[in-house]
């Protein structure tokens, strides 16, 4: 099961509702990067046609929260097509987050992601938006911890290697809006509409770590760091967390029109990887 006693004592809980087919271990806990603070992030994974009794579930986290009271989980939906919905519950003094996931949705995706096919879509709480991959990004990082039928272990199997037709996606999605982006912030200088220039500022270096995941074969699942990683990738652009730190340096002392020329610099940069990548 995991030798975390928090997740021993929740799975078994979990696993007994009606309607999870599965759960799994996602977030930095899986991938071996969390800290003492980081959230717990578990995915409950159900079939269509069979989701999760949420009567049941919320039974369920109730005896295992630290306030009863402050349980709220939500129907399947509630949340979105794409966080689709779930929990936010403080289990031993801990975070744990639940999230619902569609097995039948999920493998849609991951075909489609295989074969180049990729979509972005408005999310509260993404503020680059949430990619399509992020869905297969996620079984590809996740850590089964009940999985009886060996869904999950099913999914997770079209996920290596890192799709050609992905990367190829991604980077054709994501690499000529690097520039779009710093040209639509200098347009912005003249008005001094610093809103907007950083806006523009943090999609080129979003959209600049979508690029160097895609070249590195590695899967993004949230903004959260991830400019961070991509600096220590094999395939990267040099020094770009020191630069990306000035950028907003110099975006903060409202020297835009230097801020914007490090971009456009960092944009050759990656230009030039691109072409030899």
């Amino acid at each position: 099961m995991s030798d975390d006693p928090l997740l021993a004592r929740i799975i078994p809980v979990l696993a007994a509702v009606p309607g999870v087919a599965a759960i799994v271990l996602g977030g930095s806990r899986a991938r071996g990067t969390a800290h003492d603070a980081s959230d717990t992030d578990i995915g409950l994974y159900y079939r269509d046609g069979a989701a999760p009794d949420i009567e049941r579930l919320r039974e369920a986290v109730t005896g295992l929260v630290d306030d009863p009271a402050a349980v709220h989980v939500t129907p399947v939906g509630e949340w979105g097509p794409w966080i689709v919905g779930g929990a936010w519950l403080a289990i031993g003094g801990r975070k744990v987050d639940l999230l619902y996931r569609s097995t039948d949705q999920v493998s849609a995706v991951i075909d489609a992601c295989r074969n180049g096919e990729i979509s972005m879509h408005y999310q509260p709480g993404h503020p680059h938006g949430f990619c399509s991959a992020i869905w297969m990004g996620e079984v590809a990082l996740c850590r089964a911890l009940h999985d009886p039928d060996g869904l999950v272990a099913a999914l997770k199997a079209r996920t290596a290697p890192y799709p050609p037709a992905l990367r190829d996606a991604l980077v054709r999605r994501f690499q000529w809006e690097v520039l779009f982006s710093i040209e639509n912030a200098e347009l912005a200088v003249p008005r001094g509409d610093s809103t907007h220039i950083a806006g523009c500022a943090y999609r080129a270096l979003a959209c600049i770590a979508q690029v160097l995941f895609a070249l590195n074969g590695a899967y993004l699942i949230n903004e959260k760091g991830a400019l961070a990683q991509a600096a220590n990738f094999p395939v990267t652009v040099r020094d770009l967390a020191g630069r990306a730190t000035e950028v907003w340096r110099q975006i903060g002392a409202a020297e835009h029109a230097a801020a914007l020329q490090m971009l456009r610099v960092l944009e050759s940069d990656l230009q030039k990887i691109c072409r030899v990548s």
